[in-house]
């Protein structure tokens, strides 16, 4: 499948006519300015610190001149015209994508739908009458390049208002504006600072709607500019006031790595505080009464991991204290103490992710190795059934209704988000017309669940996307992807990019590694601090077994992966150059004895360790992926893919790490990077940047595999597969549905910090 590549031949004839070795490319040169820095009796040589300082005219020129090299490189390939139209017809169309949030008198939806650049804020009354959308909010007319963002929305209790924050060109500095529901009227509270990349933000009611609770980030010289993106708090905005005479609530006694996550109850009295310990997964839960009287309910050693209100005068707790795959406990509202909690669903193989609780029944959200089910229970703990849905489906969304009834989205990696309308009453659930309805259709192709062994015997799930009935010849263009950190369950998701891959041959891989959410706090412990290198070695093990079950072939095998994805993408370049042909890194995390330098770093040092620690340094530096780049090494082609509004992780990263790369590589094959000005950690980059960088992704996969675009592949799924097909829900009077599990979220999450399902709304 191999073929002579015109970037290639570009590359060649530019490194011949300045006399270098045609085996290597001539890139753009980078000077080296030797540091170092002295790590308990370790000094460790920098040359590219230097790179990190972005607002140095010399990176800007740098970054400049990257950019400048690898655009006629990406330009150049072959079938790139054939990709940029193919993605475009399958990210654009027909194709709407609902996102269904809250019920509060109405449903409130974001829907994306193309040329429209942003999901614009809709209500429905029902989600079984789509003839009563209404727009709140277009983001879209107010910013007509596409650059301004919903970072998040909360409606008010009564449906009246909404609270949405707004950022822009991706860099989620996001203040939060009220607009009226009916007339979408933006009202002149305007709210600074309540969102960022590095805690991100929240915002919940008060009973009368006049006002709001909200995350708050140091303003003015409140605090030196260094601590401008930590030191979160709570404040109290009312309507039609400034904001700078809004009120301090709590949270100065909050850690300065806090993350904070607020929720009213149904009358608005109460409010539970979750306050995240960075991104480790210690957390602690605070309740404020009336009168502003806060009581801590648990704090960072206690296990408890999220909380909701009832209905019925309780709290319940998802705790995993004693039971790593979470336990739900009770407590009285009025007598919040945790020593008397009582244990309402004890610990069981599925994973508990996130919890509802309406008027006579609990839902718990179970990660089973992946994908999603969703347990049903009385108040008492008594089980009751599943929720119905398909094969291993991600459950995306529980949303609470009238008259008992839960509104619920699955989706898998064939089948895009279909809402269904469960009722307790009846015991089934029935398919809303609140259905995603894509170019993009999988008919022709199945998925696959297969496990790899890792070094230490711990069996590591694949989900395996392929066309049906395909020869294992070790013939096939492979693309495998990971996560493995932060609790993060990696779900079955829909994706359309997906599709151009299939149907030219290839085979798309998504791996359950450690680290991750899918089976429990011990599957996560066994893949953060020290024990990260599980991770890497896991990613390894299910390569070899990819290729060693003729899948495909170490000449055609591509690995991507998304910011800790990218960390993991780093380690796998760097220890195991041998074993991959391409490599697509995006926001990664490569330079991990700087990490504590930059201010998101610091949120991570309770998932990846501190360097202050000797034990967790020396762990540290035996995978740092900058750190562990050799000269003379004959790396796989690499394209780092940043974005200069990134908070999340520094760029800093991916300028250092394709430096270190370009000058150590002995191969041919290229080290690019992608810079884009327009984007940040991904969230909220307009549609067309990002059909954008999958044309870059794709032209240099295809390119550097050596695929052929062939025309009239993407039209086998039409004659051969069933549009739409569905979950294929029936009423079920058992209530048993048929699946595994898993926990949804859209490809935007994969690249998420905070990946785990939040509380679903209760």
């Amino acid at each position: 499948m191999a073929h002579v590549r015109a970037s290639a031949i570009i590359v060649l004839i530019a490194a011949c006519i300045v006399g270098c070795s045609p085996s290597k490319p001539h890139y753009p040169p980078t000077e080296k300015k030797p540091t170092s820095e002295k790590f308990f009796d370790t000094t460790i040589a920098d040359d590219y610190r230097w790179l990190e300082d972005l607002s140095d005219p010399a990176v800007r020129s740098w970054v400049a001149s990257q950019n400048a090299f690898s655009r006629p490189i990406l330009d150049g390939t072959q079938d790139r015209a054939k990709i940029a139209a193919r993605l475009k017809e399958l990210y654009g169309g027909s194709s709407v994508t609902y996102r269904a949030e809250y019920f509060r008198k109405k449903l409130f939806v974001t829907k994306l739908q193309p040329p429209r650049e942003q999901p614009v804020l809709i209500t429905f009354d029902l989600p079984t009458d789509l003839s009563t959308e209404h727009t709140v909010l277009d983001p879209n007319a107010i910013d007509t390049t596409g650059g301004t963002t919903m970072d998040f929305f909360v409606p008010s209790p009564d449906g009246r208002l909404v609270a949405v924050s707004l950022s822009t060109r991706g860099s989620e500095n996001g203040s939060a504006a009220v607009f009226e529901t009916a007339t979408g009227r933006r009202l002149p509270d305007d709210v600074p600072r309540v969102n960022f990349a590095t805690a991100s933000g929240s915002i919940a009611w008060n009973a009368g709607a006049n006002g709001f609770y909200y995350t708050r980030y140091p303003q003015g010289s409140e605090r030196p500019r260094e601590d401008s993106a930590f030191y979160q708090q709570i404040y109290f905005h009312k309507l039609g006031t400034p904001a700078s005479n809004d009120r301090y609530v709590a949270g100065k006694d909050f850690p300065r790595i806090a993350e904070i996550s607020l929720t009213a109850s149904d009358d608005g009295r109460f409010l539970l505080a979750r306050v995240a310990n960075g991104d480790g997964g210690e957390f602690a839960i605070y309740l404020m009464g009336p009168g502003e009287r806060w009581r801590k309910i648990a704090g960072f050693d206690d296990g408890v991991k999220r909380a909701v209100f009832g209905r019925d005068g309780n709290i319940y707790l998802l705790s995993t204290k004693g039971a790593p795959s979470g336990q739900v406990l009770s407590l009285p509202l009025a007598k919040p103490d945790l020593a008397a909690a009582r244990t309402i669903v004890p610990g069981a193989n599925a994973a508990i992710e996130s919890i509802l609780v309406t008027g006579d029944r609990l839902y718990t959200l179970d990660a089973v190795g992946g994908p999603s089910q969703v347990r049903i229970f009385d108040l008492n703990g008594l089980f009751r059934g599943m929720l119905p849905t398909a094969p291993r489906p991600a459950i995306t969304a529980l949303i609470p209704m009238d008259g008992g009834h839960v509104l619920y989205g699955a989706e898998t990696y064939t089948e895009d988000i279909s809402y269904f309308l469960y009722d307790p009453k009846t015991n089934g659930a029935a398919r809303t017309r609140l259905v995603n309805r894509p170019v993009a259709d999988f008919g022709d192709c199945e998925v696959l669940r297969e496990y790899a062994v890792a070094k230490d015997g711990a069996k590591i799930p694949l989900n395996i996307i392929c066309r049906k009935g395909m020869e294992k010849n070790g013939r096939h263009p492979l693309l495998l992807t990971g996560y493995g950190g932060f609790d993060a369950t990696e779900a079955p998701r829909f994706s359309p990019r997906n599709r151009l891959w299939v149907e030219q041959g290839g085979i798309f891989v998504d791996a359950n590694l450690r680290g991750g959410g899918e089976f429990g706090e011990e599957w996560h412990s066994a893949g953060k601090l020290t024990r990260k290198q599980n991770v890497f070695d896991d990613f390894i093990a299910c390569a070899e077994y990819l290729v060693g079950q003729k899948y495909t072939s170490t000449d055609l095998l591509a690995i991507e992966g998304w910011s800790n994805g990218g960390l993991l993408m780093g380690a796998a370049l760097t220890q195991r150059p041998d074993l991959f042909r391409a490599v697509v890194s995006h926001v990664g995390i490569y330079d991990m004895l700087h990490i504590e330098h930059f201010p998101n770093g610091q949120f991570n040092v309770t998932e990846f360790g501190s360097l202050r620690n000797p034990i967790q340094f020396r762990a540290t530096l035996a995978y740092s992926p900058y750190h562990h780049v050799t000269d003379g090494v004959k790396y796989p082609a690499v394209l780092m893919m940043t974005g200069d509004n990134d908070g999340r992780v520094d760029p800093a990263n991916s300028r250092k790490m394709c430096a270190r790369l370009q000058d150590a590589t002995s191969s041919s094959r290229p080290i690019l990077l992608r810079t884009s000005a327009a984007s940040g950690h991904g969230f909220g980059s307009p549609l067309d940047e990002r059909v954008a960088e999958d044309v870059d992704v794709f032209s240099f996969l295809f390119d550097q595999l050596g695929i052929h675009y062939t025309e009239g592949n993407h039209e086998t799924a039409a004659r051969t597969g069933d549009r739409h097909h569905g979950a294929g829900i029936a009423r079920s009077d058992d209530g048993n549905g048929a699946g595994t599990a898993g926990a949804g979220a859209d490809r935007a999450a994969l690249h998420a910090r905070r990946h785990a399902p939040g509380d679903a709304h209760s």
